[in-house]
């Protein structure tokens, strides 16, 4: 490159860059509407990736940068040209498919109406560029934009310009050439002011801020020109002829109905240079009247709002604007249309300072900085919150109802249990009915032999033998009695009272009971009861029920085979746990069955009911115990139970 002059290739380099980052992504070239073969259209991409090469494609290649000036008016934080500035440099930097060299101008000679100090600038911008020259300017704002044209000829007769940032009237289009573009922008003044007496109708007086430099002096006129026509509702007063420090005074004591209008103060009427937002920020700390301005870099800290020149609107077209000059367009040839306000944007606390109601914005307005209601910030949370409180509700609830169907439906597994236990008794003592009858009719008939005999003794006067016979008598109508009154017991209808019981003698009643089955069914009766284990609390004809029902499956279990054992045992299997066994030698229980041998209505009885081992179970488990089957030694069945002792309840 060092062999070319820069300008004279620039337009060369940007085509030639353009065309290989297209090829490197081709798959098929497409000439005159005819399709190339990809084998083909490889080779000539290939070519056209080695001119790239000596032109310096960018895309994969050593390029070289495009070297941008940004020419600012006044300095480099001086609003709202900066804001405009940094829109701009961003978008470039986005926008741009080259790396971009940009530097950095300030005009410090805008602040004055001096132009002598000009002709010294200019040679030091002529020594600064003279062995690199620029690829392109950009000059924001209206000084810069006529410092440049002014100096054309002179510095940059033939480097490709942008004037930004700069309203229309601003331009003079007539001294453009072919290197020049111009993105202007369009300040409606007096929209602004309407907006003002659109959101404070009241408004009388308006003070225009503007300060002593040449360019606030242009605006100062063309403010008054084109706000003539509200001239029957509002009066203009002006700041340039104030210090600022006597502006802030001044706006510290403004009768009611007035409103502020802040366009530019870079230099006061004492010659002070003002930058940044220390003027607007200081202004706004002691005015009594509302703050209104048209551009966006003043929104946000001071101004109530309305229709605004947003910086990235302009920043977007200028850079746009800079890219296809970079690319190779003639500047002379791009003329976009000038950006207009945008729509309206109102700060929230103004409008609260200022008693601003939202009736008053214009349709569309957006409004920013609300302080959020609770409802409005925390909408989500609360929601989810009441959502949360409503599911706990109604979960709460079906629990409440839940528990109460399930204590309804208890009282009810228990009445119904209750009479499922009586029915229960009823039928096991309808089936010892005979060995009932045998127990009761052995005593009885025993009494009466004892009696006959005594009877004889007297007569003999043998006193001795009358006395052991009236003993017998009374022990064989103790035993009478405690039949009966186990079998009233047991035919009661609600048992539900729990004292200690002595499961040994418990057992024992039980085989007192079914004494006649076993000799009747040829049973083998084998005990091993343990006469340490200590009593456990419960009821004592429960316990006997649950007793009598497991040796009765027993004895019928045992009615088709030969061997015949009833084993029952007693023990102490653990600390505090009574442990019983009734084993028998019978078919035994199908396994598919052990797991629904203790559920309502299942049986595998031909006649049973399913309610049997049921009422065991939920008798065991009522005081605290537990059930269960497991295959005998020798065929058959092992049922157990275990039962906590009154040690353990304690």
């Amino acid at each position: 490159m060092s062999a070319f002059d820069p300008k004279r290739t620039s337009y060369a380099y940007s085509n030639a860059r353009q065309l290989c980052c297209n090829s490197l992504r081709m798959r098929t070239l497409r000439i005159d509407d005819v399709r190339v073969p990809k084998s083909v259209a490889t080779g000539i991409a290939a070519l056209v990736v080695l001119l790239a090469v000596s032109l310096g494609c960018p895309t994969g290649f050593a390029a070289e940068s495009k070297r941008v000036m940004l020419l600012h008016s006044f300095g480099l934080d001086f609003k709202p040209w900066s804001e405009y500035a940094k829109s701009i440099r961003s978008e470039l930097v986005r926008q741009s498919p080259w790396p971009l060299d940009i530097v950095d101008i300030s005009l410090v000679t805008a602040r004055s109406s001096d132009e002598d100090p000009e002709a010294p600038f200019v040679e030091y911008l002529r020594a600064l560029f003279a062995k690199r020259p620029l690829d392109l300017i950009v000059s924001i704002g209206a000084p810069a934009t006529a410092f440049v044209q002014r100096h054309r000829q002179r510095l940059f007769a033939t480097t490709p310009m942008v004037f930004t940032a700069v309203d229309q009237r601003r331009v003079e289009y007539s001294s453009l050439t072919a290197y020049d573009a111009a993105v202007p922008v369009r300040i409606h003044y007096l929209s602004a002011f309407e907006n003002i007496l659109q959101v404070l109708p009241d408004t009388k007086d308006v003070i225009v801020v503007v300060g002593a430099s040449p360019i606030e002096k242009f605006w100062k006129e063309a403010i008054g020109k084109e706000v003539e026509a509200l001239a029957s509702r509002i009066k203009l007063s002006w700041t340039d002829e104030l210090s600022f420090e006597a502006l802030l005074k001044q706006a510290s004591a403004l009768p009611p109905h007035t409103a502020i209008f802040w366009e530019l103060m870079i230099v006061d009427a004492a010659g002070v240079v003002h930058e940044g937002d220390v003027p607007l920020t200081r202004l706004h700390a002691v005015a009594n009247a509302p703050i209104f301005s048209y551009d966006e870099s003043f929104f946000g800290n001071a101004i109530v709002g309305g229709p605004l020149l947003l910086a990235v609107d302009t920043g977007r077209q200028t850079a746009a604007a800079a890219i296809r000059i970079l690319n190779g367009e003639k500047p002379g040839e791009i003329r976009p249309e000038p950006v207009q306000f945008a729509s309206p944007v109102f700060d929230w606390r103004e409008m609260q300072r200022w008693g601003i109601s939202e009736n008053k914005l214009p349709p569309g307005s957006e409004i920013r900085f609300r302080n959020l209601t609770a409802w409005e910030q925390y909408r989500d949370y609360i929601l989810m919150f009441i959502a949360a409180i409503l599911i706990q509700s109604a979960l709460i609830s079906w629990l409440l109802y839940e528990h109460w169907r399930r204590q309804r439906a208890e009282i009810l597994a228990r009445n119904t249990m209750s009479e499922l236990t009586h029915v229960n008794r009823v039928a096991t003592v309808s089936q010892l009915s005979a060995s009932i009858t045998h127990e009761v009719r052995q005593p009885l008939a025993t009494m009466l032999a004892n009696a006959e005999g005594a009877l004889r003794w007297l007569e003999k006067a043998n006193i001795e033998e009358v006395r052991e016979s009236l003993k017998d008598i009374v022990s064989e109508a103790f035993r009478a009695s405690d039949i009966i009154t186990n079998l009233r017991a047991m035919f009661k209808h609600d048992v539900q009272e729990k004292t200690p019981v002595d499961i040994n003698k418990l057992v024992s009643s039980v085989l007192a009971l079914v004494v006649i089955d076993l000799q009747k069914h040829d049973i083998e009766l084998q005990t091993q009861l343990d006469e340490q284990i200590p009593q456990v609390l419960g009821n004592q004809v429960q316990l006997q029920q649950v007793i009598l029902n497991l040796i009765m499956n027993a004895i019928e279990s045992m009615g088709s085979v030969e061997t015949r054992v009833l084993r029952i045992k007693t023990e102490l299997s653990q600390p505090n746990t009574v442990h019983v066994s009734i084993e028998d030698t019978g078919t035994g229980v199908n396994p598919s069955d052990v797991d629904r041998l203790f559920k309502p209505l299942f049986t595998t009885k031909a006649r049973g009911m399913g309610m049997g081992l049921s009422i065991c179970k939920s008798i065991i488990e009522n005081h605290d115990g537990r059930i269960w089957v497991s295959p005998g030694t020798n065929g058959g069945s092992i049922f157990q139970l275990k039962l906590p002792t009154i040690a353990n309840k304690d």
